[in-house]
């Protein structure tokens, strides 16, 4: 079968390797959709510490099984299923405490396990062990099912700052996930939406997708000051940077009103992960400043829950598809911005 394969930073090769075997603890899948992100293009430039090669990547994944492991009950060939990414151990004392997306004993699909940039995937017993093998409705296909991966992320992050009803609520950064954040808010009974982004041409296209109640584009204007004047000077409920940007996260503190909840959503570059903090604005107005890293299983079936609801629909952020023999191209169209979501159809 085909696989993308990744050797080393900028040696990924898309390659013919033996069709993986179903282990008795495990389940095969034939991948139908496994979907891109920023992510991706980050280990095929500068690899991961947490993968190993040579690895297949991809870890937004959804497709048919095939085949069973003799040890597996619940499933048969021909079932739908969608996969987690962030795999927890189910043991630490952080998953007994139902913390799972900080589980310090982590793997990943993609990164300790092989990935579903192939025609085949195996599902390993670590991910069944967790419950992390998801129907998927039958009311979605498998393009909108390989987005639950993302989708969970946004979810654990707006469960951790409650985003609800009335906020005013800020998201940086206009690319895929964004547009989930801005929908998922938008579902949450937020009442007005601030889109904000550097590159002109990606804020009207997600603009134009999900409709936020103001684009504010960074490059031109001041977006602390601008979000003060849309508030009458209060700031704002909630803010969400859903970009790797230090200035962002910087600002973000800057324009959150009183008892206002950020949400540090896009990590920063390991060599570059400090920013300034005004610690007066974190004091005096009860700022929360909350962390979002990954998910947890329980968030991927939430995410295939609302999208087959349509409460959250994530179709038609899928501008882009691309066969197999071309998933190096969807790298460069994710890394280029030229689409929202790009996914590819082994």
């Amino acid at each position: 079968m085909k696989a993308l394969r990744f050797y080393a930073p900028e040696d990924v090769r898309l390659e013919e390797v033996p069709e993986p075997s179903c282990g008795p603890d495990e389940i095969k899948l034939r991948v139908r959709n496994c979907s891109t992100c920023g992510t991706d293009v980050k280990i095929f430039h500068n690899g991961h510490q947490n993968l190993s090669p040579p690895r297949t990547m991809g870890h937004e994944i959804a497709g048919e099984v095939v085949e069973v492991g003799a040890n597996v009950d619940g499933w048969t060939a021909g079932d739908r299923a969608q996969v987690i990414a962030a795999v927890p151990c189910g043991d630490c004392y952080e998953c007994r405490k139902g913390w799972m997306a900080v589980c310090q004993n982590q793997t990943s699909v993609g990164y300790q396990y092989d990935g579903g940039f192939a025609e085949y995937v195996v599902v390993p017993r670590e991910v069944l062990k967790v419950d992390g093998l998801n129907r998927i409705p039958d009311n979605i296909g498998y393009d909108e099912a390989s987005v639950a991966e993302p989708f969970a992320c946004a979810i654990n992050a707006q469960e951790l700052i409650s985003v609800g009803e009335g906020d005013t609520v800020v998201v940086f950064g206009a690319g895929p996930i964004g547009c989930i954040h801005i929908r998922l808010a938008r579902a949450s009974g937020a009442e007005r939406i601030f889109l904000i982004d550097v590159n002109a041409e990606r804020l009207a296209m997600s603009a134009d997708a999900v409709k936020p109640d103001e684009v504010i584009d960074g490059s031109q204007v001041d977006v602390v000051e601008r979000v003060m004047e849309l508030t009458d000077g209060r700031g704002a409920d909630v803010v969400i940077t859903a970009t790797a940007a230090n200035v962002a996260q910087e600002q973000a503190i800057r324009m959150s009103a009183r008892r206002g909840r950020i949400s540090f959503f896009g990590g920063l570059p390991k060599t570059n992960p400090f920013i300034s903090c005004d610690s007066n604005l974190v004091h005096y107005r009860e700022l929360m400043i909350m962390g979002a890293n990954g998910s947890a299983p329980s968030h991927n079936k939430r995410a295939l829950e609302l999208i087959s609801t349509g409460q959250v629909p994530v179709k038609d952020l899928i501008t882009a598809r691309l066969p197999l023999e071309r998933v190096l191209d969807a790298f460069g169209i994710v890394q280029r911005g030229e689409a929202i979501k790009v996914t590819v159809e082994p």
